[in-house]
């Protein structure tokens, strides 16, 4: 109810102050107009003004400065060159000739400026004087964008409980509508993977280390929602975190700085070396003859030369080489009794 007071309130007012106007403070020397077409003007006026909020508010903040900053500018050079024509004429032409140029400038600088704003990167501390002399460094908003995949993974709520990444986080609604979707589907894998993103999305938010927040702002004309993402990305200049590979590709051929968590894990695998140790279970065998497999704590693939009589075995194995694939790394090694006897 308390959603709809406010615009009731709005063109309520509108449509009073224009039967007033009209009733009580009649136009001079011209046609008289009913009261009632100064409710209805007004109440007009005021449902025109629900609708372009409706409009901006789906703008990014710099965007919208941006495009009122550039009408100003369109309209202010609109008057400028108008009475460069002033020798011309007055009167009517005068007045086709500035309507002309406001409209074709301030269009010009609405469009350009909002879309060109959002570029300029100004200098840190311009609009805070003491951080120059704080001891600290000036702390800048890095927004990061977050799509389905990377909320349904769980290990993002894990790294915002750490406190290595910080907010604020954007979740934008066509994601959490994804989201809510696929957690109301009919098949239990994707019903259940639903579930856990709905479950993760809670712990980053009641954990409190990293700010969320929620954004209405869409692109209705875009329906693939890995496009919405990088576009919203762009919009505002915010990284995109995903587990998604095409995703990833994608975002960064279009200029958008992607966090994807599982080169994050990749890279926080502990680094293996020729010549070292390793304690592991010997669990299946491998593909080539005569070798045993098994897996460090981090899911790392441990190819054991020798192994397959090891089966069910934990054994101290020495590595003798590492390969580096795209799917992850794979150490190769010997068991410690061979590479001793060799």
């Amino acid at each position: 109810m308390r959603r709809y007071l406010i615009p009731f309130l709005l063109v309520g007012t509108a449509a009073l102050l224009g039967f007033g106007v009209v009733r009580y403070f009649p136009p001079r020397g011209g046609h008289p107009l009913s009261p009632w077409a100064g409710l209805a003007g007004g109440a007009g006026v005021g449902l025109l003004v629900l609708f372009a909020e409706r409009l901006i508010r789906r703008l990014p903040l710099l965007q919208i400065v941006g495009g009122a900053v550039g009408l100003l500018l369109g309209l202010a050079l609109a008057r400028l060159l108008s009475s460069l024509f002033a020798p011309l004429g007055q009167g009517v032409w005068a007045a086709f000739v500035y309507s002309m140029l406001a409209l074709a400038l301030g269009y010009l600088g609405l469009v350009v400026g909002g879309r060109r704003f959002s570029e300029i990167r100004l200098p840190e501390g311009l609009f805070h004087p003491l951080s120059y002399v704080s001891k600290k460094f000036p702390r800048k908003e890095c927004p990061k964008v977050v799509d389905t995949s990377a909320i349904i993974d769980g290990r993002l709520a894990d790294i915002c409980e750490t406190g290595w990444l910080e907010g604020p986080l954007i979740i934008p609604n066509f994601v959490l509508r994804e989201l809510q979707h696929v957690a109301d589907s009919r098949d239990h894998s994707r019903r259940e993977r639903g579930r856990r993103g709905l479950d993760a999305l809670n712990r980053i938010r009641e954990s409190g280390r990293v700010e969320v927040r929620f954004v209405d702002q869409d692109y209705p004309r875009i329906r693939d929602i890995d496009a919405k993402l990088v576009r919203l990305s762009r919009d505002l200049g915010a990284k995109l975190i995903t587990t998604d590979y095409n995703l990833n590709k994608v975002a960064r051929l279009k200029g958008v700085e992607v966090l994807n968590v599982n080169e994050l894990a990749l890279a926080l695998r502990p680094v293996v070396t020729p010549g070292e140790e390793l304690k592991i279970e010997v669990i299946k065998e491998g593909k080539e003859r005569d070798q045993g497999v098994g897996y460090l704590p981090d899911g790392t693939m441990v190819v054991v030369e020798g192994g397959r009589r090891l089966i069910g075995k934990e054994v101290e194995v020495v590595v003798t080489s590492v390969l580096q694939t795209p799917a992850g790394r794979i150490v190769f090694g010997k068991p410690r009794s061979v590479a001793q006897a060799a």
